[in-house]
């Protein structure tokens, strides 16, 4: 009895609150079918307070649209879908309302001063989820309206949240509103707060702290907080450089190993063979057409599309290596205006056949939700995913073809040949294999550069024609046939061009780029790691 006595009064608290947060709602629902949007301004408010679990649902519909009154029985309902004959749900219970024509609903209208509340007022709701990414979302989300609500708000958040990105995002946002409090020691306050903040509403209102009037007279009349705010100014500006570099580095690097992949089997077949391969290109967009095949043959499991188009890639492309050595150049060594002009030839070929089979039209390739999105690494800097998965698959590549060449007994065949192709001949090994071998390797290794393309521009009939004289001048820059020599002019190339490209642009970027592999080359023609041994002496 006594148990009972303590849980009834708990229990009446608990029903008082459901029926004032169903109250709450009701009315906010009721408030939202008025054409003033001062009431529905008021709504909003209302239903967010409320605390009833289906708040966030119903606000997050009214932003997207899809918040509608039923006009037979002036109903507010969620709109499932925005088909001609649409599921609707009840925005108080959320129960299911079977369908009904667009016809017979009518939608309630936000201005985007509503719009700026309602996306306060779903942050507000989201400060309470259990993941720390979700409540930092909604902290930033609360910078578009520091008003003296949410900085009570966020102070009391800061008390109970656990993870310290949130919880410094929450004391920069809260110090914003007291930018504007009347006493100079808050705004001081406020300034040292923010300071390091990457943000950029914070550098934005910091620089109107130092910014003067049309009288000349400073904005911010104290001394001391103009001075603070110039200094954390100064500070965010030199982080944010720092940012910059290693952003364009990064890109730099993305680039630079998309050219060292696409230049490496170049660099095999012309170091061993001598053969300048105009085809090359074409071999590349073999490998980036295989990732559109096989994604299209397996629409419903495109997270593994990459994994199976990856061999793939490589044996589509290696083997019509195979084939255009077999078949043309085997007849044309020794030749090499011939062999270039025929290659040439096989790459218009190999362009018009893709055209005829897929269409000119560029082909959107999917990337997996796994290869998706950013690694966020501070409020100024965020690097794509898939640029750091290409620059991992470029390193295997690269790692796996230095131990092929350095360990089987292929590698050692194709250096010999490489290195003397008459006294490899004579010491048995069989030339004309190694060539046909060699020519698929590298072949095969543009396969896998096309896959790597396939997620960073559009597959189309041009793909390989976009990068096969970058290859060529990374194969001359870095030493003929040397895979080191390739791996630093392919980076080298890669970050001089994201480095230029901001002060030159990007077509200049490249003709400056030229300009210095030609002067290089004229003091070092056999380029940075020329290749050993006496064929590449004679």
């Amino acid at each position: 009895m006594m148990r009972l006595r303590r849980i009834l009064p708990l229990l009446c608290m608990l029903l008082a609150m459901i029926a004032d947060a169903a109250a709450d709602l009701a009315e906010g629902l009721d408030k939202l079918k008025s054409s003033n949007f001062k009431h529905k301004a008021e709504a909003v408010t209302l239903v967010a307070d409320s605390g009833d679990a289906r708040g966030a649902q119903i606000l997050q519909a009214l932003l997207d649209g899809r918040l509608y009154i039923r006009r037979a029985d002036q109903l507010v309902v969620i709109v499932a879908d925005n088909a001609a004959t649409t599921e609707l749900l009840d925005a108080a219970t959320g129960a299911a309302l079977g369908t009904a024509a667009k016809s017979d609903l009518k939608k309630i209208a936000i201005n985007n001063q509503m719009r700026l509340g309602l996306r306060a007022s779903l942050a507000r709701l989201s400060l309470g989820d259990p993941d720390p990414d979700a409540r930092l979302a909604a902290v930033h989300a609360l910078i578009a309206a520091p008003s003296e609500q949410t900085q009570v708000m966020l102070r009391d958040a800061q008390k109970t949240e656990t993870d310290e990105r949130v919880k410094r995002a929450m004391a920069v946002v809260a110090a914003l509103a007291d930018f504007d409090d009347e006493s100079p020691a808050a705004r001081l306050a406020a300034v040292e707060t923010v300071r390091g903040s990457m943000l950029g509403e914070v550098r934005n209102r910091l620089a109107t702290l130092v910014e003067e009037n049309a009288d000349g007279s400073p904005v911010e009349p104290d001394a001391a907080v103009r001075a603070a705010a110039g200094a954390a100014i100064r500070d965010i500006d030199a982080a944010r450089a720092r940012y910059e570099f290693i952003e364009t580095l990064f890109f730099g690097l993305s680039l630079g190993f998309v050219l060292v992949l696409a230049a490496t089997g170049l660099a095999i077949t012309f170091g061993v063979m001598g053969v300048i391969n105009m085809a090359h290109g074409e071999l590349m967009m073999l490998g980036a057409y295989t990732v559109y095949v096989v994604q299209q043959l397996m629409p419903n499991h495109l997270e593994w599309s990459i994994a199976v188009a990856i061999p793939l890639a490589f044996i589509v492309a290696g083997l019509v290596g195979i084939l255009i050595e077999r078949g043309v150049v085997r007849f044309l060594y020794g030749r090499p205006l011939e062999t270039l002009l025929a290659t040439f030839g096989i790459s218009l070929f190999l362009q018009q056949t893709v055209r005829s089979i897929f269409s000119p039209l560029n082909r959107a390739v999917a990337t997996p939700e796994w290869m998706s999105g950013q690694v966020v690494i501070s409020d100024a800097l965020a690097l794509t995913a898939n640029r750091l998965y290409i620059i991992v698959f470029s390193v295997l590549v690269f790692a796996a073809l230095l131990a092929l060449l350095r360990f089987t007994p292929l590698g050692l065949q194709v250096r010999a040949v490489a290195q003397n192709r008459a006294m490899a001949r004579a010491m048995g090994v069989r030339a004309g294999w190694i060539d046909a071998m060699t020519f698929g390797l590298g072949s095969g290794v543009a396969g896998l550069a096309g896959v790597a393309l396939s997620q960073l521009t559009n597959v189309g009939p041009n793909l390989g024609q976009a990068y096969i004289i970058d290859s060529f001048m990374v194969v001359v820059f870095g030493g003929v046939g040397n895979l080191w020599g390739t791996l630093v002019a392919g980076l080298g190339l890669g970050i001089a061009n994201k480095f230029l490209e901001p002060y030159s642009g990007a077509v200049l970027a490249k003709i400056l780029v030229l300009v210095f592999i030609i002067l290089f080359i004229q003091k070092r023609p056999r380029g940075l790691f020329p290749q050993r041994g006496r064929s590449a002496e004679a």
